[in-house]
């Protein structure tokens, strides 16, 4: 039998790409495999890459996939990951405020201070710590980061990362679901009067957009144009619509008249609509038909010359008698004013008169087929950037520091995806393309470092036995205990908005999707999204700084 399998092992090692295939393949089957809603998904790769190095290894059987395989799987990765996140990382300073962005930084400082407590203390290889590190906090772009960080350290051997990672990995998605379901039991917190808390201080603050017909009853406001009433100054809502006693639709243009009886439709803000019903009269329950002078539709941004230009700019009202009502982004409705930049992907809601839908059209691209195309040139100029920036190396501190390949990568993906457009080129990419491409990336990246951490996990849990996975889970623990403890007794953070900081800061989806029984509320997926890009970067870093700073101390 042993024989049989040498030689199976021996024809396949022959072809590289048939083993590269045969991971994924495999590793994609026990990914896909579902025990009381667990899955490892994607992740499952890895370990079948392991056992298959592992098979190589104890058959006595030869194998290297080339390095190449590798480094292309993790520039895909890494460089769709900052794309992704640009935008959101960014604005997460502005929107959630230091409070949630500090924790995130308190969850990531202690487990890497767990990670160099194992490694002085218990005599853990610093490379097989990193990887222990990012395994209990399910990083993979971490361990991309760690092991590009170790092979550029001599002596450093970068597949014991990987090593650490399979070890600490399943402990590490298992115990945040099972934190963030116990954890309101252990600290004695009452969900209910936190989810009430969180009603409370969203009222009147919520950024969700409404639309609501008023009848003008304002006498004040009878016979007076939009503009002398300054209603989008006034209220911060947006006309879409005016509908006249005699049944006729009138374009919301800034010289179109007001009179008493007028039934019009304003999209904005809670707050922005009761000011709304203040300036011009009571709300209506009448109807406002979709037919006849005015058309209200969604649009694609997706003409190059309007990216990155304000919607004052692009003069509509003047040039296409069209107002935008609303703007979608990456899923999340936002409050159009003449000074939003518009962004490639942008869905907007416009209402124009019926005339002007082929021009409102053609001005803003309004094609998913462009969309959802791909062009490689802006990715591959990207990805130049990225490599010539983490090339660069400066003295830091007495060190010779230097971005790396995945820094480098990251940080230029992040500011150009920010930026969006820069001349004719648009940086984004579509979310379909994004995740083909970051989801090939990922599993050309795992699979090698899989198969080389195969060879020699044996030999790493003969030298430090199974404490690897008590360190592992401590990895796991410490930073969620005493980050609860301080953002919620400390900082006073609402505990369902940091259930969601936690799962964010640990970069766990699982962890997130466990909060769905805790709450009806929004408030754990508000808080993951704004923690999420900040703690995927800061894990990046910490990774490379957990293999680099021992060198020097």
């Amino acid at each position: 039998m042993e024989a049989f399998l040498q030689d199976l092992l021996s024809t396949i090692a022959l072809k590289d790409y048939l083993v590269l295939f045969l991971v994924i393949a495999i590793g994609m089957a026990v990914g896909n495999i579902s025990i009381t809603g667990f899955s490892f998904d994607v992740s499952a790769v890895i370990f079948v890459a392991i056992f298959l190095g592992w098979a190589f290894n104890a058959l006595g059987v030869p194998f290297n996939m080339p390095k190449i395989v590798e480094n292309i799987g993790l520039i895909l990765f890494i460089y769709t990951i900052g794309i992704q996140a640009g935008p959101s990382f960014f604005e997460a300073f502005k929107s959630q405020g230091k409070k949630l962005i500090m924790l995130t930084f308190i969850i990531i400082a202690i487990g890497g201070i767990v990670t160099l407590i194992s490694e002085y203390f218990f005599g853990v290889d610093m490379v097989i710590g990193v990887g222990l590190f990012n395994g209990a906090m399910t990083s993979t772009p971490g361990l991309a980061a760690a092991i590009e960080a170790a092979a550029r350290v001599p002596g450093l051997d970068p597949a014991n990362a990987s090593i650490g990672y399979g070890i600490a990995y399943p402990f590490g998605v298992v115990g945040v679901v099972l934190f963030v379901k116990l954890a309101y039991k252990m600290f004695g917190i009452n969900l209910k009067t936190e989810e009430e808390k969180y009603k409370s201080e969203m009222t009147g603050k919520s950024a969700q957009l409404i639309g609501q017909n008023f009848t003008v009853t304002n006498e004040n406001v009878d016979g007076k144009t939009i503009r002398q009433l300054r209603l989008r100054f006034m209220t911060k809502a947006n006309v879409s619509r005016i509908l006249r006693k005699d049944g006729t639709m009138v374009i919301p243009e800034p010289d179109a008249k007001l009179f008493l009886g007028d039934v019009v439709r304003a999209v904005g803000t809670p707050n922005s609509i009761e000011r709304m019903e203040v300036l011009i009269g009571k709300k209506s329950d009448a109807e406002i038909p979709s037919s006849g002078q005015i058309e209200v539709r969604w649009y694609l941004i997706t003409e190059k010359s309007i990216v990155g230009k304000a919607i004052e700019e692009l003069n509509l009202m003047e040039n296409y008698k069209a107002t935008v009502v609303r703007i979608r982004r990456a899923g999340i409705e936002i409050a159009p004013h003449p000074s939003t930049h518009l962004r490639y992907g942008d869905k907007v809601l416009v209402s124009s008169s019926k005339g002007n839908v082929k021009g409102v059209a053609d001005l803003f691209g309004d094609s998913i087929k462009q969309l959802s195309a791909t062009s490689f040139m802006p990715i591959s100029l990207g990805i130049i950037l990225g490599v010539i920036i983490g090339s660069i190396t400066l003295p830091i501190f007495g060190m010779n520091f230097s971005l790396g390949l995945t820094g480098g990568t990251l940080l230029t993906a992040l500011f150009l995806s920010y930026k969006g457009k820069t001349g004719p080129v648009i940086w984004a990419i579509s979310g379909q393309s994004n995740l083909l491409l970051r989801q090939l990336g990922l599993l050309m990246f795992l699979t090698p470092v899989g198969l080389k951490a195969g060879t020699n996990i044996v030999e790493a849990l003969g030298n430090y036995g199974f404490g690897l996975f008590a360190i592992g889970i401590a990895i796991t623990l410490a930073p969620m205990i005493i980050a609860t403890l301080i953002g919620y007794f400390m900082m006073k953070i609402n505990f369902l908005t940091l259930m969601g900081a936690l799962t964010g800061g640990m970069t766990s989806t699982p962890g997130l999707s466990s909060t769905d029984s805790l709450t009806e509320t929004d408030a754990p997926q508000v808080a993951y999204a704004a923690v999420y890009p900040f703690a995927l970067v800061a894990i990046i870093i910490m990774s490379q700084l957990l293999v680099i700073l021992p060198k020097y101390f």
